[in-house]
């Protein structure tokens, strides 16, 4: 599926959110990148066999300050 040169990340690779976009809608919140992966603006994904990759954003820290 991939043209690009070097080829970009397969779906089943650790590092498959580094593939091209190939369709941006940031008005709906998902790329199509060009491995067939569905990334969503939550972090979520739909990979090209159907599973679900949960969300996955770092979690924000609180800072506590005394007053």
């Amino acid at each position: 599926m991939c043209q690009h040169q070097p080829l970009c990340p397969t779906a089943d690779s650790a590092d498959r959110e580094a593939a091209h976009p190939v369709a941006y809608h940031p008005e709906q919140g998902w790329s199509l990148l060009c491995n067939g992966v569905l990334l969503f603006e939550d972090t979520g994904e739909l990979l090209p066999d159907g599973q679900i990759i949960a969300p996955h954003r770092p979690l924000r820290t609180r800072h506590v300050t005394a007053a």
